[in-house]
């Protein structure tokens, strides 16, 4: 799926953005873009994620979950254990399948995330804070499509990427 460098666009400006995003990966990392005041880095990514995406979609079994995030289910897992353990996540019987497991959001969990959310929401605020609402919106919506764009690929390469081959 490799593309001639003059049917993307020009060498330099490709350049240009693969160093930011190079830099914004290193300074979400150093960060953890974890909000403001005592929440701060409170929570993992992993963390944050799984419980967004049971909050978002409700319910489902680890298989489910694993498919809706894009990794493996022994990647699920291993994140969810330390979840349940706290009692952000409940483990409950598949209502018709007794020997399903389903994952999830506690009251406690959803009370939590509610709270990184709102830490994190104010970050955003705060490194925002000049831009114009369209500005925001338009940042939302190009940092939206980059993401579909790289779980695309993910999906079709079934790789990582970074990966230049599929893992034996």
């Amino acid at each position: 799926m490799s593309m001639n460098m003059t049917t993307v666009g020009d060498t330099g400006l490709l350049d240009a953005m693969q160093h930011e995003v190079a830099v914004f990966a290193r300074r979400a990392e150093q960060t953890r873009l974890g909000g403001v005041g005592q929440v701060r880095n409170s929570m993992d990514r992993a963390a944050y994620l799984l419980l967004n995406r049971l909050d978002k979609e409700g319910p489902m079994g680890v298989k489910a979950l694993a498919a809706s995030m894009g990794i493996d289910s022994s990647t699920v897992t291993r994140q969810v254990a330390p979840l349940v353990d706290t009692g952000l996540v409940k483990r409950t019987s598949h209502p018709e399948d007794g020997r399903a497991v389903v994952l999830q959001l506690s009251p406690r969990g959803l009370s939590r995330l509610e709270e990184v959310r709102s830490s994190r929401r104010q970050l955003m605020a705060e490194l925002t804070h000049d831009w114009a609402p369209e500005e925001r919106e338009a940042f939302c919506t190009l940092l939206t499509r980059f993401n579909t764009a790289l779980s695309a690929r993910m999906a079709v390469t079934g790789v990582g990427v970074g990966d230049a081959s599929p893992a034996s």
